[in-house]
């Protein structure tokens, strides 16, 4: 199982952005989505889908969707061919909000940023007669109050994990950025064996993380679930039904690893009663998760 996941909030078009996504791609899969009735906020919509071997969630709710998507947190793609850039870009500029043309660019025989039809920004790049390790890379840009602190940030998320490492990290030259705070202009690095990268904006820029695009963690066991959610939680306000928010603002969510197996495959009764337990936690429990599940095990029996 991915251990990381994009994990997104959009409006009332979680399973439409889903298909979207998996029809434009070559290598993908919809894992499957479920529909989770009468919670506070109304019917929640999930779907779970990949592409180029990136595990996404998609999450709509009857109700506009609290929180917008925004070039903070985007997925870049590594194209290997004129073609395929082309045709990624047509689709996901289609009705969407172009921020960096598709051109030549200094650092790039071929690039392009774009907020697609949903607001999910894309990074297009391409790399001919490259075989990228990973197709596709969550991308952090610190702006606003954060714009600077990007290396700050890989730093502690690369000490958060046992598997996770600085790869790369470059500086802005003299008088190449526009706001004084930004130092990093690329920076990449793995949690547990998955590529990121970081970069301040070089213009300070006012995008801001929000739960609109959260980082999911899958976790093996509550050890793990305690440890990093002690390590990661900054504002106790911000800490609801296995969400919290670190130190740079950014949101996260902590998931026991078998509760997506019970969220996509379990029956509607199993889905409903164990989210109900889900919702009155703050950080994730498992052993009350485990006893919704031997519950209804005994009323099917």
């Amino acid at each position: 199982m991915q251990k990381i996941t994009p994990h997104l909030w959009l409006d009332q078009e979680a399973k439409a952005a889903a298909l979207f996504y998996t029809s434009i791609f070559e290598n993908t899969h919809f894992v499957g989505s479920t529909t989770i009735k009468d919670t506070p906020s109304g019917e929640i919509e999930i779907s779970v889908f990949e592409l180029e071997a990136l595990r996404f969630y998609a999450m709509s709710t009857e109700a506009e969707a609290p929180f917008k998507l925004n070039a903070s947190l985007s997925i870049t793609v590594a194209c290997t061919t004129e073609k395929e850039i082309d045709e990624l870009w047509e689709a996901l500029s289609q009705n969407g909000n172009i921020m960096m043309p598709l051109q030549a660019y200094p650092f790039a025989q071929k690039y392009g940023w774009v907020a697609d039809r949903y607001g999910l920004s894309w990074q297009l790049m391409l790399q001919e007669n490259v075989v990228p390790k990973q197709k596709m890379t969550i991308s952090f840009l610190f702006a606003g109050d954060g714009c600077g602190r990007a290396e700050e940030a890989a730093r502690f998320y690369t000490n958060l994990f046992p598997q996770a490492k600085i790869l790369t990290t470059s500086y802005y030259s003299e008088g190449e950025a526009k706001s004084p705070q930004a130092r990093v202009n690329y920076l990449s690095f793995t949690l547990e064996g998955q590529a990121f990268t970081a970069m301040d904006h070089g213009y300070g820029g006012e995008e801001t993380f929000n739960e609109a695009f959260s980082i999911l963690v899958h976790c093996k066991d509550q050890k793990e679930i305690d440890d990093l959610w002690r390590r990661l939680s900054a504002d106790p306000e911000n800490e609801a039904c296995g969400w919290l928010k670190d130190r740079f603002g950014v949101s996260w969510q902590l998931m026991p690893e078998q509760f997506e197996k019970t969220l996509l495959f379990g029956s509607e009764k199993l889905v409903a009663e164990t989210f109900k337990v889900f919702s009155t936690m703050k950080k994730p429990d498992i052993k009350k998760l485990e006893e919704v599940q031997q519950m209804y095990e005994l009323s099917q029996e």
